[in-house]
């Protein structure tokens, strides 16, 4: 929704950027400057037109344990820690928050402010960075967004407002009931419905959910998106801390093959293209890869002539070592890699974070890295592809037969590196869809601007605005 009113006031010429106090995903995106921030406030930067840059997401937490994140401060990473921790600092985060909201004044004419959950939870109202406290701090204005797919929309909006305080609520400019499936005239007049237990809400549209219209998910996948397309399977293993996890999304224009997520090992077994995608706890990973078998399924699939591709966390596990003495990366350890790649990593404190340009055969497109791993070769092996960083050119990745290994986010983004992958792995239906990917979100973005329009009453926000 965030992005849709960012792509909207865009077209209506207005100076919009976008901005979430505070992420919590291990989805993340590069800047050119080499900061961090999360992917969903980098597609809304898109929308708008702009670079992101991470005053749009100045604190992201990045999960690595069941109770531990690691915390990343205006695109720097600092060290892990626990949530009561992380509450106890409180104080020294909001000012961080608020001093950005402060330098956003200049810089834009509107700031689309992303929530998160509900901004309402009484156990949490007094330490929540992310919805009303920069509305307040801001002087703006909200709009309330209920998920009908979840169920109890009455009970969501209602039960919002009731908890409101009078100051909060006169700063809300109405409700929109979005994600509704099915006939949109058996839910004819909600604000009829809603007006005796919410007056002075007012209902300012419904949205009918579009499939087609999802650029990004947050956190990771929805349940739809783990299994798209017909033909020979890409399977992506599905590790407890997979990280970065929109690195599949490009395929799923394609024809010809199946993408689809998985944790079996029979899954595996039938699958032409293995992928071991990103992680945000290495070691921990690749423990469970081999509690569950996986391991084994994987050095099948090699000797059968599947493809087996690694990227980021999943390039370090194809190795013969991964060493995290201290446990900067999520679990410590000294443990034997999948011995598929000859390469050794070590992690450090340090993270690398950083854009890069790919060059594969004459294509050229943006790619990035993030990761704590430094990765070094054992023995003589194939480089898999020339990047760019900083104007010099460096080789990257390794290729050893039928199994491949990148740092690289992004790369499957070419129409023609996904053909290539396709070819190599003996998947004759194969066609990749001609547009790249960065190109098709632009094409997303304004069919979202185009469907807000046609099913919410935007005055409200005009008459905020002043458009």
């Amino acid at each position: 929704m965030a992005t849709a009113f960012c792509a909207w006031l865009r077209r209506e010429g207005v100076r919009v950027a976008p901005f979430k106090a505070q992420n919590m995903s291990n989805n993340a995106w590069v800047t050119i400057e080499g900061g961090e921030m999360a992917r969903a406030q980098a597609v809304q930067a898109e929308a708008c037109g702009l670079r992101p840059v991470v005053e749009m997401n100045p604190i992201l937490l990045k999960p690595s344990t069941e109770r531990t994140s690691q915390l990343v401060v205006l695109g720097k990473a600092r060290r892990h820690l626990e949530g009561t921790e992380y509450f106890g600092n409180f104080d020294a985060m909001w000012r961080v928050v608020a001093e950005t909201l402060d330098r956003w004044r200049a810089r834009c004419d509107v700031l689309v402010m992303e929530g998160a959950g509900s901004p309402v939870e009484l156990n949490l109202m007094e330490r929540d960075l992310v919805n009303l406290r920069p509305v307040r701090h801001l002087d703006g204005r909200w709009v309330l967004v209920g998920d009908i797919d979840r169920g109890g929309i009455y009970a969501q909006l209602a039960g919002t407002w009731a908890l409101l305080s009078e100051e909060d609520r006169a700063r809300g400019l109405g409700a929109i009931v979005n994600r509704f499936r099915g006939d949109l005239s058996l839910f004819p007049n909600p604000q009829a419905w809603l007006a005796p237990h919410a007056p002075g809400l007012e209902v300012l549209g419904t949205l009918p959910f579009r499939g087609d219209l999802q650029p990004e998910e947050e956190d990771g996948l929805s349940a739809v998106d783990e299994d798209r397309g017909e033909g020979e399977t890409i399977a992506w293993v599905r590790y407890p801390h997979a990280a970065n996890l929109t690195d599949c999304q490009p395929w799923w224009d394609d024809t010809g093959v199946r993408v689809r997520w998985t944790d079996e090992a029979n899954v595996l077994a039938n699958a032409r293209v293995i992928v071991l995608p990103g992680t945000k706890d290495t070691i921990a990973d690749l423990r469970w890869l081999r509690a569950r078998g996986l391991d084994r399924a994987i050095e099948a699939a090699v000797k059968r002539g599947a493809l087996v591709i690694g990227v980021c966390g999943g390039f370090q596990m194809l190795g013969e070592r991964l060493s995290d003495s201290k446990g900067v990366a999520g679990e410590a350890g000294d443990e034997p890699g999948l011995g598929l790649l000859p390469i050794e990593t070590e992690f450090l404190a340090e993270k690398i974070v950083r854009q890069v340009t790919v060059e594969w055969e004459d294509e050229r497109w943006d790619a990035y890295e993030i990761h704590m791993g430094r990765s070094r070769m054992t023995s003589r092996a194939e480089t898999l592809q020339t990047v760019w960083d900083g104007g010099e050119a460096r080789a990257e990745g390794v290729k050893a037969g039928s199994v491949w290994g990148t740092y690289l986010h992004g790369w499957f983004e070419s129409p023609r590196l996904r053909a290539r992958v396709a070819t190599a792995a003996g998947i004759a239906g194969h066609r990749a869809h001609p547009v790249p990917w960065a190109e098709k979100r632009h094409a997303v973005y304004a069919a979202m601007a185009d469907h807000l329009v046609a099913h919410v009453n935007l005055e409200p926000v005009r008459r905020y605005l002043r458009l």
